[in-house]
């Protein structure tokens, strides 16, 4: 298609951050905030189900150096959810600060605020604890209406109705379809009827929860966190502490990552209660081996997939069945299972005739899941794109012309997708392009290289979207200043994607000026315009076109203001950049003029605030090709090349767009073949570290290869969508396809490990 030419908008230029973080400047919460915090730890329980039946603080207490320790005696006793969503929240309200009933091993029993951290780590260990220890539940697949209650307590609340009942370990359950999927199913000449397992995953960002909390000079409560969610946090300890959301301001800093752990309150709640409690400052920082079990991790999931079609290739029926883990505690259970089926179906609407999307969201004593990520899409995308790739193996069909025979087109109306129409969709091309970049004809037969080794390829699409329609909500403050530069004011989190560096691209854009030319400020809760916060793949696509509409109602501003100076009418007078020029005359005033004259003998102001929500949430879409080289005797999988395709619209910042969809790639590669989040038989997690939990390094990708096919979508600023969590999505089901090619066995449960490769392989032979 041809494409526009901008000015700044589809440009690589460097981020904002760059040589602060390049130079090593002070940026993160625990460079920024101030000395002599009180250190916070927290105590935290041996057991997967387990009621405290005594604590013995006295002795802890003695500890030099120790202020206070708190117990479940010491909270408030409100009930609350620490997902970062919209509000109401569809989580149900099922956690205290801390519960004489702890959930899974890692849950809190005590909080310690001492002047060090070593008088902190000594007195932790004199706490005396005693416990009635119960049995837990463990395996989700028995969770439902298990004798075993993970919350019988009776004030369990659910602030929206999900479908959940705390007497039967359900936090949500439900079935949306279209047409009859059992009649359709059974006129089909093939069908298939597979069940996937995808484990939970941990986030492993670099930075560790930490939140930093005082009182400011008028008592109200300041927090200084990483996170994704200023806002939502604001609120959550609102609920929390029984305090009102005027007293308490939220800020961060920069964030060394959160890939959706951050869009979870996890450690906010403990050092603001402490502040509240001593009038002092304190900091609580998580050590690797907390963020490691008691963190936010991706949900668990089992996925039952039947598909039915006729043999010349065409999908006619699907039914997907999700059973998803939420661990102890209900955050984000509701919201992240519906992805794995509406984000998945959409993609073969082509020739769909009917379709159900049925699940079921349980308790167990392991810890708490929540957002990552890809947010389920990634375990339904898996589970669907692998029967997919059955599917046309059964048929002996290229598993690429098997999905050009069924891909949503642009102009499709999607019913699986809430009826939204494709009106953006360039998949059909990524698919093309992504067959002669990655040269599918000569790669896709298995080659034998001798010694064992096998190299084969595999396939895999993707979609996802651009925020939570009706839901979401971005807002953006501009301002010119007195030199004619301007001022962003939002209230997103940059997590190192660099939606600070697009959104003032956008800016310099609308506003015809240099991207260096344009501040941005945020997020925090005291100055910043309220945004829903960074998650939901929603940043680019919401609060971009908020500060696309905020620059048009400041442009209108600014050329009022000159109109007055000129002595004209508004209509007369254009703004050009750097100035505003009266059309018939050629008299000019500048910016700078504009500024000051606001300034003085002035009732109008040059800033402009824009408020922006989407009823659609338009999907951005992939495809994946991969080659692997497979060592039948060890099982081992070395990627050779990841090639992909991105339809995000048109991207704001193809750098980082690029630099994105390789970042995603890599997590996904490491989901598929190394990362697993394990428990013994008592609930105990077994990696707590990084030296149980691998992590794909840059030997384990290969060669990663990135490009983009542009489609103009309407609704979203420039043409944009969204690319932030589709980029995750195809390494799986495409490296899960390259194996079966290679072994001629398909795994459906991830990780895929060397063992259990090497040992399917015995069995088969």
């Amino acid at each position: 298609m041809e494409q526009k030419e901008y000015r700044s908008v589809n440009k690589s230029v460097r981020k904002k951050d760059a040589m602060q973080l390049l130079l090593g400047k002070s940026v993160y919460t625990d460079d920024i905030t101030p000395d002599g915090a009180l250190v916070v730890k927290l105590l935290r329980s041996p057991h997967a189900n387990a009621i405290v039946r005594d604590i013995n603080t006295a002795i802890a207490k003695k500890v030099p150096g120790i202020v206070d320790i708190y117990t479940w005696e010491d909270v408030p006793s409100t009930r609350f959810a620490i997902a970062g969503q919209t509000y109401p929240e569809p989580s149900p309200y099922d956690r205290l600060i801390i519960d004489r009933h702890v959930r899974f091993v890692g849950d809190v029993v005590a909080i310690i605020a001492a002047e060090t951290e070593k008088a902190a780590d000594k007195a932790m260990k004199l706490i005396k604890t005693d416990y009635e220890v119960l049995e837990p539940v463990l395996d989700f697949r028995t969770a439902k209406d298990n004798p075993i209650l993970v919350h019988p307590e009776e004030d369990w609340y659910p602030p929206c109705e999900v479908g959940g009942a705390n007497r039967r370990n359900l936090v949500a359950s439900g079935t949306d379809s279209q047409g009859d999927v059992d009649a359709a199913l059974e006129a089909c000449e093939i069908k298939i009827d597979r069940t996937f397992h995808t484990k939970a995953f941990n986030q492993a960002m670099m930075e560790t929860f930490r939140t930093y909390t005082g009182l400011d000079r008028y008592g109200r409560l300041h927090v200084v966190s990483s996170t994704q969610i200023v806002f939502h946090c604001r609120r959550i300890l609102s609920r929390a502490l029984g305090i009102p959301k005027s007293r308490i301001r939220v800020e961060k800093p920069r964030i060394g990552g959160g890939f959706g752990a951050k869009q979870t309150a996890v450690c906010e709640v403990y050092p603001a209660f402490v502040t509240l409690k001593t009038g002092r400052a304190a900091k609580l920082i998580y050590t690797r081996e907390e963020a490691q079990i008691a963190g936010s991790p991706r949900h668990e999931m089992e996925i039952r997939v039947r598909l039915g079609a006729d043999r010349d290739g065409r999908i006619r029926a699907l039914d997907l069945y999700t059973l998803s883990n939420t661990g102890a505690y209900g955050e984000h259970g509701p919201t992240t299972v519906g992805l794995s089926g509406h984000k998945s179906i959409p993609l073969y609407t082509g020739g769909l005739e009917a379709w159900r999307f049925g699940y079921d969201v349980v308790y167990t004593n392991t810890c708490a899941a929540g957002a990552y990520r890809g947010y389920g899409a990634t375990q339904g995308i898996f589970a669907l794109e692998s029967a997919v790739n059955e599917l046309a193996e059964r048929l002996g069909m290229d598993p690429t012309a098997l999905r050009d025979r069924n891909m949503v087109r642009e102009g499709m109306v999607m019913p699986a997708y809430y009826n939204e129409t494709a009106n953006a969709c360039a998949l059909d091309r990524c698919m093309e392009h992504c067959r002669k970049m990655f040269r599918w004809e000569e790669k896709y037969p298995v080659r034998d290289m001798g010694g064992g080794k096998v190299r084969a390829a595999g396939v895999a699409m993707a979609m996802q979207g651009s925020g939570i329609s009706h839901v979401d909500v971005g807002s953006a403050t501009v301002r010119l200043d007195e030199d004619g530069h301007y001022n962003l004011l939002i209230g997103a989190a940059d997590m190192g994607t660099g939606c600070d560096t697009i959104l003032a691209q956008m800016v310099a854009e609308c506003m015809e000026c240099d991207v260096e030319d344009v501040a941005v400020f945020g997020a925090d809760t005291d100055a910043s315009p309220y945004d829903s916060g960074s998650y939901a793949s929603s940043t680019t696509y919401i609060t971009g076109k908020a500060v696309e509409k905020a620059c048009g109602d400041l442009k209108k501003k600014i050329c009022a203001i000159a109109a007055e100076l000129m002595e004209c009418q508004g209509e007369e007078v254009v703004f050009e950049g750097t100035k505003v020029r009266r059309i018939h005359t050629e008299q000019t005033v500048s910016l700078a003029d504009v500024a000051y004259r606001t300034q003085a003998f002035s009732t109008r102001s040059a800033e402009a605030t824009a408020t922006h929500s989407s009823p659609v949430s338009p999907p951005p879409y992939m495809v994946g090709m991969v080659e692997i080289e497979l060592d039948k005797l060890t099982g081992q999988v070395a990627i050779l090349d990841y090639m992909a395709v991105v339809d995000c619209g048109i991207p704001i910042n193809p750098a980082l767009a690029r630099i994105q969809t390789e970042g995603g790639i890599v997590q996904g590669i490491g989901h598929t073949l190394l990362e697993n989040v394990r428990y013994d038989c008592r609930g105990c997690p077994v990696e707590s570290s990084f030296l149980q939990y691998r992590l794909p390094t840059r030997l384990d990708m290969g060669r990663l290869k990135v490009e983009f096919e542009h489609s103009y979508e309407p609704t979203g600023p420039f043409g944009a969508k969204s690319i932030g969590e589709i980029v995750i999505n195809t390494p799986a089901p495409a490296i899960a396809h390259a194996i079966y090619r290679a072994t001629g066995v398909w795994h459906r449960e991830l990780p895929i490990t060397p063992e259990q490769i090497a040992m399917s392989a015995m069995e088969t032979e």
